[in-house]
């Protein structure tokens, strides 16, 4: 039998008690302590196990093979090789630092201390995105990526959207599943970034902003946008666009009529896969009809948190190589914290 692994959940936000229930279902992992700030209400399954406060206290104490970092984007670094020096294998939430070099500071103590240290994007464990880029992938480049991901939020999603605005801004929060997206996509590099951003409320600091909107150009000629905007005041309208364009086609995400932006699952639901060719018969019109490729039956937002932690356990199990993973994680977060800084600077920022 292999052993069972001990893990340490830091956080227990939306991602923080998923990712704890996953740990929580998966034979292969025992949880050794849940570490919170403040007490939360904790799901069915979760609700033994009682909250410590202090995460350094519970490295020191249960010597865990396994820390889950789920905490705001601030902490993730500091906390994440504090864990990767005390021994532990880490799983953290994206995005995985708030700057560059801290980025690279959490890779660089996991390869020193010969630990496995996997990153939240949550995109790369969904059959549906999975496809989505294989297909865009067929097609061939200079591509162009329309995407978005905007939240028209209020009650308590709302608090915990002005939470994150206190250190990390939206397209730099979402916006890193989104760029990592597009570079599984095309091989070529990101050269610039353009940003702008909007502070729509008085309810987050002057110097932040809860709409924003990046423009990365490629070096093959291909580029791509991202928007993401939080708020009671933010339009339902289109807050959902997943569209890859190339020569020779488009592979885009259809969403189904009435979902919600605030709904977790929406944010990874695909429904339905549009196929359209741009090939056109002798009389000029289209060879053949737009295919749809029906998603029903995919994962939903906590057996998606569930295969992320599986893959964690394969990870450390079979020794995998997870050098691009690591690497992929860096220039996708670059990518939107130079977006950030085009937003604050009003220049476009070279890569």
């Amino acid at each position: 039998m292999a052993e069972t692994l001990r893990v340490v959940v830091a956080g227990l936000g939306n991602m923080g008690r998923s990712h704890a229930l996953a740990y929580h279902t998966n034979p292969g992992f025992q949880i050794a302590a849940l570490i919170n700030r403040s007490d939360v209400p904790l799901p069915d399954g979760l609700s033994g196990y009682g909250i410590r406060r202090s995460f350094d206290d519970a490295l020191r104490d249960e010597k865990p093979d396994v820390a889950c970092i789920a905490t705001y984007s601030d902490s993730h670094a500091d906390y994440a090789v504090r864990a990767l020096e005390a021994g532990c294998h880490v799983f953290v939430e994206k995005p995985l630092a708030t700057t560059v070099a801290d980025a690279e500071r959490v890779v660089a103590a996991a390869k020193a201390n010969g630990k496995k240290l996997v990153i939240g994007y949550i995109l790369r464990h969904h059959p549906s995105w999975i496809r989505l880029i294989a297909e865009a992938r067929k097609l061939g480049g200079p591509y162009v990526f329309r995407m978005n991901l905007n939240q028209q939020s209020s009650g308590s999603t709302w608090e915990t959207h002005k939470q994150l605005m206190q250190t990390t801004s939206p397209i730099v929060d979402c916006g890193v599943h989104y760029l990592d997206v597009m570079l599984q996509i095309t091989d070529a590099k990101p050269v610039e970034v353009r940003g702008m951003g909007v502070r729509l409320t008085e309810e987050v600091a002057p110097s932040m902003y809860n709409y924003g909107h990046l423009q990365v150009l490629f070096d093959d000629g291909s580029v791509g946008w991202y928007e993401a905007g939080w708020g009671p005041m933010i339009s339902e309208t289109a807050f959902f666009v997943k569209d890859v364009i190339s020569p020779n086609g488009c592979v885009s995400i259809v969403m189904k009529e009435g979902v919600k932006s605030d709904d977790i699952d929406t944010h990874t639901k695909t429904s339905t896969i549009r196929l359209h060719s741009a090939a056109t018969g002798p009389d000029g019109k289209f060879a053949r009809p737009d295919e749809m490729v029906s998603m029903a039956g995919e994962p939903g937002h906590q057996d998606l948190c569930d295969l992320e932690q599986a893959f964690v356990l394969k990870a450390i199990r079979e020794d995998l190589d997870l050098t691009k993973h690591m690497d992929d994680a860096v220039k996708s977060l670059a990518v939107c914290l130079a977006a950030d800084e085009s937003v604050r600077s009003g220049k476009a920022v070279r890569l």
